[in-house]
């Protein structure tokens, strides 16, 4: 009997304690409400032509429903309750034309919803036969060398940190570029515009074919320039480091390099004198700022070479297009000393380029203390200012511009520094001084410009508006001329 009482005490005070439990309560003794959640990511996903499997995280507490998948696309979840990778895969697009599709998750019994947008690159259309090589012709490129060039190419600037993006134009935070931006830079006075391009996009990986979009899309910049009567430079720029200057890369490099280049000149052919083609960029290997070995200044003259008869070699214009070369890393020590000019079927078409970003702690060493330049500042560098800028600039005028061959500084400058008081006026005096300098010994100065507007960036325009963020700074550039 006492044991059947106590059984019942216990059974009832278990159903009070689970009444307590399964009813959780706030400071109000109200019972808290779970609210609903759904977020998706990302909002965005890009496929390329040959299709390939992405992941999108869905993180919710209720069940969930995707809808509007095409197709071509296929999902391994499409309903489920709670967070969960989905993996999306999409097929090989053999259409020539980018398709897009919206995917729309709905969380059941309410009235949450996220999208996700898809797209798709377009197959490469099929290649019209171009001939590889065709007769040279000389109309509409003067007979100029390029030493004369030099005087007409005035002073330059870069478009930086744009079409060299590895992963596409927007990948380092600049817009896409856009006509009104170059019309910008032309009103401001410039008459040259760099651009620096990663040509690694390809339909074909194993023989190095550029993809058609991203040519035409090369093109389409450059034009924005031509249009306005400036010149313009396109190169292959860092594109991943792959152009190694070592014995052991030596004929990768230089297969890929000829490859490259035979299709960017084939597709540039029929342009005029005002398109330059610059073969490569501050090559060097690895890290090492220091005096090339003899392997290294070696391999990269053959890389000099293989860009002149790749080019050569399609005829056309392009067999008197003015070309530029490079010394070792652009260091103009390293070029006046290691750099051998390429042997070239036409002759005083060739340009030497080099940069210029001395002292380092001023110019872009973003951990330093250096805020001042010039002999006359009291804590500028001992070294680097307005005598060394000279005696600099008269070597690649004694070693190259006397003997025929044009010398571009493909890039200078110093980065701002919002936080350090009066900095910006010296900034601007060594950019007016270098830019004079430059023009005075007969080199063609090309300002680095990297679109970032913040502290320790180079921007002197707004890549979306084309706005002049530094009137002074491109005064210090355009009133010395």
């Amino acid at each position: 009997m006492f044991r059947t009482k106590l059984t019942t005490w216990i059974f009832l005070l278990f159903i009070v304690m689970a009444g307590f439990a399964s009813c959780s309560q706030d400071d109000n003794n109200d019972p808290v409400i779970v609210e609903p959640s759904l977020k998706v990511s990302p909002a965005l996903m890009e496929f390329d032509a040959e299709g390939e499997t992405r992941g999108m995280q869905i993180t919710s507490n209720i069940d969930w429903i995707v809808t509007g998948v095409p197709d071509w696309l296929s999902l391994s979840e499409t309903a489920s309750e709670g967070n969960m990778n989905i993996q999306v895969t999409a097929e090989a697009n053999k259409q020539t034309e980018n398709r897009a599709a919206t995917l729309t998750i709905t969380a059941n019994d309410s009235d949450l919803f996220d999208e996700v947008q898809v797209t798709q690159e377009a197959a490469e259309a099929p290649e019209e036969e171009v001939e590889a090589s065709i007769p040279s012709d000389n109309s509409g490129m003067r007979d100029i060398s390029s030493v004369q060039l030099s005087d007409e190419m005035g002073i330059g600037w870069n478009l930086g940190n744009s079409l060299e993006a590895i992963g596409g134009e927007t990948a380092w935070q600049n817009p896409v570029v856009t006509q009104k931006l170059i019309d910008s830079v032309k009103a401001a006075g410039f008459n040259t515009v760099r651009i620096p391009v990663a040509w690694s996009k390809f339909s074909n990986a194993e023989n190095f074919t550029i993809k058609e979009t991203w040519m035409n899309r090369v093109e389409e910049v450059a034009n924005y320039v031509l249009s306005n009567d400036m010149y313009a430079i396109i190169n292959i720029h860092w594109d991943g480091g792959w152009m190694q200057p070592t014995y052991e890369e030596q004929d990768y490099v230089n297969d890929r390099l000829e490859k490259m280049w035979q299709q960017i000149a084939i597709r540039f052919r029929d342009y005029d004198d005002k398109l330059l083609f610059a073969g490569t960029n501050e090559v060097m290997f690895g890290n090492d700022y220091g005096t090339p070995t003899k392997e290294y200044y070696t391999v990269q003259n053959s890389f000099n070479q293989t860009f002149v008869d790749a080019v050569r070699e399609t005829g056309g214009r392009n067999h008197y297009r003015h070309l530029v070369v490079q010394g070792f890393n652009t260091n103009i020590d390293h070029t006046v000393n290691f750099a051998v000019i390429p042997e070239d079927v036409v002759e005083h078409r060739l340009f030497m380029e080099v940069h210029y970003y001395d002292p380092y702690n001023f110019t872009i060493n973003e951990e330093t203390s250096v805020y001042q330049w010039g002999e006359d500042a009291p804590k500028s560098e001992d070294w680097g200012n307005e005598s060394y800028v000279d005696t600099q600039f008269q070597k690649v005028k004694d070693y190259f511009i006397d003997k025929g061959v044009g010398v571009i500084m493909g890039e200078f400058g110093a980065m701002k520094r919002d936080k350090v008081e009066g900095h910006e006026a010296y900034r601007e005096y060594y950019i007016e001084y270098v830019t004079q300098a430059a023009l005075e010994h007969g080199i063609v100065p090309i300002y680095w410009d990297n679109g970032n507007e913040d502290d320790l960036g180079f921007a002197i325009f707004d890549r979306e508006t084309g706005a002049v963020l530094y009137p002074n700074l491109i005064d210090a550039l355009i009133s010395t001329e």
